[in-house]
């Protein structure tokens, strides 16, 4: 009995996790197509579009975690920024990981461990570039008197 209760909790979650998936039409799968690149097109782009506000607020919080230092930067300083600190501090790409991962049904979950190193590349990528095209949703905030 327990195998069946186990077994129908994880069959619920990963159709929960797909149910919720946002369909990318741009997203092609090919039968030439690595399985990083097939994984990329099927699960990696469609959780983190979904993600992508929280990603945002994320970021968000960052900058005013470390005082607002981004405010007062160029633009082309700004994207070195949000690169730096993705690729540079550990804890905060943790965390990134963390919300993509936490979407993987326990098949994706099984892919991505036989190829962790090329993956959280591939996301780290991505993340960097969603932030990048929403740089300016991270202006500073203005008062109105």
């Amino acid at each position: 009995m327990y195998i069946f209760i186990k077994s129908y909790i994880m069959s619920d979650r990963s159709d929960s996790l797909s149910s919720i998936r946002i369909e990318i039409s741009s997203a092609r799968v090919t039968e030439g197509m690595s399985e990083n690149e097939r994984f990329q097109n099927l699960t990696l782009r469609p959780i983190i579009k979904f993600q992508n506000d929280l990603f945002v607020a994320v970021f968000k919080n960052y900058i005013k975690k470390h005082k607002n230092a981004f405010y007062d930067l160029s633009l082309e300083r700004r994207f070195d920024y949000i690169e730096n600190a993705i690729q540079k501090d550990i804890k905060f790409r943790n965390s990134l990981k963390g919300m993509i991962i936490g979407h993987f049904t326990l098949n994706e979950y099984e892919i991505y461990t036989q190829n962790s190193s090329a993956l959280n590349k591939r996301m780290m990528n991505m993340v960097v570039a969603r932030l990048k095209d929403h740089i300016q949703l991270f202006e500073a905030p203005v008062l109105v008197q």
